[in-house]
């Protein structure tokens, strides 16, 4: 269960942005909708931990989030939160597959190559297991990071315009991987998007 109540963000400009209380159960999927500059990216920025609102809560199984120490706020963030940023943040230097044991590595987890491969193998993606990032299409690279968003079966999966690189075919996949995947693993799931492809597979809405 996910809990946000009486968020707020001011920006460094002064501009201040109040966010709707929001209650999020488990195994709930919703889409994140908002115009252009309307704080969907920070919101998710907020909830994933990487960003301290100026004021409110945001409760995770009843852990207060922005209470947690900043080495608590990771490892808590690792294990329990999935994040799929727009654009791929992956480690050049390393493999796809090194790229997803990395992900359990830093939470602390044992790194689990057979479910890797098999997330890999879902998207579509398995035999560009050994290739490094600068070698892959920005649709693999997106696919590799839905992957990585699920390594470690969140509680909460966040996903941040997650088809905005790949075509109709791959989309669809990937929306479907998000939604069963988070149903199977009993997790929560967010997704910011103004992909119409999306909106046909989500029916709950946060409004911006």
């Amino acid at each position: 269960m996910i809990n946000i109540k009486s968020l707020s963000h001011v920006y460094e400009q002064g501009r201040r942005i109040k966010f709707p209380d929001w209650e999020i159960a488990d195994m709930d999927q919703w889409l994140l909708l908002g115009a252009s500059g309307s704080g969907k990216s920070t919101l998710l920025n907020i909830i994933s931990g990487l960003l301290k609102p100026t004021a409110g809560k945001i409760l995770i199984n009843d852990t207060d989030l922005y209470a947690l120490t900043a080495r608590n706020m990771d490892r808590f963030r690792g294990r329990h939160i999935g994040i799929i940023f727009q654009r791929p943040h992956l480690i050049r230097s390393l493999h796809v597959l090194d790229n997803l044991e990395l992900a359990a590595v830093m939470a602390g987890l044992p790194v689990d190559r057979e479910r890797n491969l098999q997330l890999l193998h879902d998207l579509g993606i398995e035999d560009q297991a050994k290739r490094y990032p600068d070698e892959l299409s920005q649709g693999q690279l997106q696919r590799v990071s839905v992957a990585r968003g699920l390594v470690n079966k969140p509680d909460l999966l966040i996903a941040d315009e997650p088809t905005s690189s790949l075509d109709d075919d791959n989309a669809v996949q990937v929306v479907k991987m998000l939604t069963s995947q988070a149903k199977d693993n009993g997790a929560a799931l967010i997704i910011a998007t103004h992909d119409q492809r999306v909106r046909d597979h989500i029916g709950k809405t946060y409004l911006l």
